[in-house]
């Protein structure tokens, strides 16, 4: 790599680090600040408003994140096996309406939000889904899968079989051969489509107010009326709550992955 490079790539790397962190800083000032008017630079008084409406406990913020991150767990773990177990299917195995298949995991995407809330809220009530943590938890898990199947599907298909054949030759038995080769293998996708679905998951307003109808409350929606209401200051709190919940979680996952198999990775590229 020519010197010209290497200053075009860290240029480049600069502006990129900058877009994600600017936004931050000025959501956080915005947390404390209690007057910021037009066209200051920066805020005429500041406040603890918005942090006394979080950590407060009046306003049961954080049990209301507490159980929107374990929700999203499940959410991401039910996803990640499904996600498995379908892209599985789907590239080593020919089998009548494989195609259709196919066409359904990526229809949650295709179709829109509103349409498929409405729908599928009727279908709810009528199975007794409605208005509980259940039918919330089903209609995050619809939205999830597309995603997570698409990443495992990839990430199956460039690793195959080869080597769990290998190992079955020489005698491995399918318990030493899952744990072994075909995890470590997975790891990255799966790391990848487990972040996938908790963002989906713990993000997800318009449906969980349909589905849980006012029942379930997530971070998501007691933030999203504030940052319609235009009350900057809580809302750039309950933002920046949201970021460094979702960093936490995030972190949490890929060192609970490389502490699981630490070698993991290296099996992906063999």
């Amino acid at each position: 790599m020519t010197i010209k490079e290497k200053i075009v790539g860290r240029l480049l790397l600069t502006v990129f680090a900058l877009t994600v962190l600017v936004p931050i800083i000025v959501i956080l000032v915005w947390s404390f600040a209690a007057r910021w008017p037009w066209p200051n630079l920066w805020p005429q008084s500041f406040s603890l408003r918005g942090i006394q409406e979080i950590f407060g406990g009046y306003s049961g913020a954080l049990q209301v994140l507490g159980s929107s991150i374990v929700l999203s767990l499940i959410v991401a773990l039910l996803a990640v096996l499904i996600g498995t177990m379908t892209a599985r299917s789907l590239v080593f195995y020919n089998f009548y309406g494989k195609r259709l298949i196919e066409l359904g995991t990526i229809l949650p995407i295709i179709i829109p939000s509103t349409v498929f809330a409405m729908g599928v809220h009727v279908l709810f009530i009528r199975f007794g889904l409605a208005d509980n943590i259940g039918g919330v938890i089903i209609v995050h898990l619809i939205c999830a899968l597309p995603y997570t199947i698409k990443i495992m599907t990839d990430v199956t298909a460039a690793f195959g079989c080869k080597l769990e054949e290998q190992a079955s030759v020489l005698g491995a038995s399918p318990l030493q051969i899952f744990k072994e080769i075909t995890l470590p293998c997975l790891l990255p996708g799966i790391i990848s489509s487990a972040c996938m679905a908790y963002i989906l998951s713990f993000s997800q307003y318009f449906l969980t107010l349909i589905i849980g109808g006012g029942n379930v409350k997530t971070f998501a929606i007691m933030m999203v009326p504030y940052l319609q209401s235009g009350d900057r200051t809580i809302a750039s709190a309950y933002s920046l709550v949201f970021i460094c919940s979702t960093l936490l979680v995030f972190v949490i996952f890929e060192k609970t992955a490389k502490r699981f198999n630490k070698n993991g990775s290296n099996y992906f590229f063999v």
